[in-house]
C-alpha cells in the first residue's frame, strides 16, 4: 500500500465517534495543560462506548463532530506532542480516508488526486 501526505487530510481519523484514551492518555494531556490527572479526565473525556475513557468531541462543518482537539479552520492536530495513543499509533494498518482517496484517484484517473509519498498507486 501506498503512503501518502496526511497534510492533505482533512482530519478523518478525528472525526471518528470514539476516540479511546488510556490512563497514560489522560496524564499525558494533564501533564501537557499543568493539570491533574482527575481535572484532565474531567474536562477532556467522557465515558461513551463503553471504553474506560473517551476523548469530547465539538463541532465540525465537514464531518458534523471531531476531536476537541483539531482545529477546525487549519485542519491539523493542536496537541499533537500530547496526542493519545490511538493517534499515535495510527493509521496501524489502513486508512479509510486514503482508501477514498485511492478509489477516488483511481475512478477520476487523477494521479495528482491523492498526494502519495511514493509512486505505488
Amino acid at each position: 500500500m501506498a503512503l501518502y501526505d496526511c497534510s492533505k487530510c482533512p482530519g478523518y481519523c478525528c472525526s471518528y465517534p470514539s476516540i479511546p484514551l488510556n490512563k497514560r492518555d489522560v496524564e499525558r494531556l494533564a501533564k501537557h495543560f499543568g493539570i491533574s490527572s482527575a481535572q484532565a479526565k474531567k474536562k477532556y473525556t467522557s465515558a461513551r462506548y463503553g471504553e474506560e475513557y473517551t476523548m469530547r468531541r465539538k463541532a465540525d462543518k465537514y464531518f458534523g463532530r471531531i476531536c476537541q482537539f483539531f482545529d477546525t479552520e487549519k485542519r491539523c492536530c493542536t496537541i499533537y506532542q500530547a496526542r493519545p495513543s490511538i493517534c499515535r499509533s495510527y493509521p496501524g494498518g489502513r486508512c479509510g480516508y486514503y482508501d477514498f482517496l485511492s478509489f477516488e484517484r483511481r475512478a477520476q484517473e487523477d494521479k495528482d488526486f491523492v498526494a502519495l509519498t511514493d509512486n505505488t498507486n
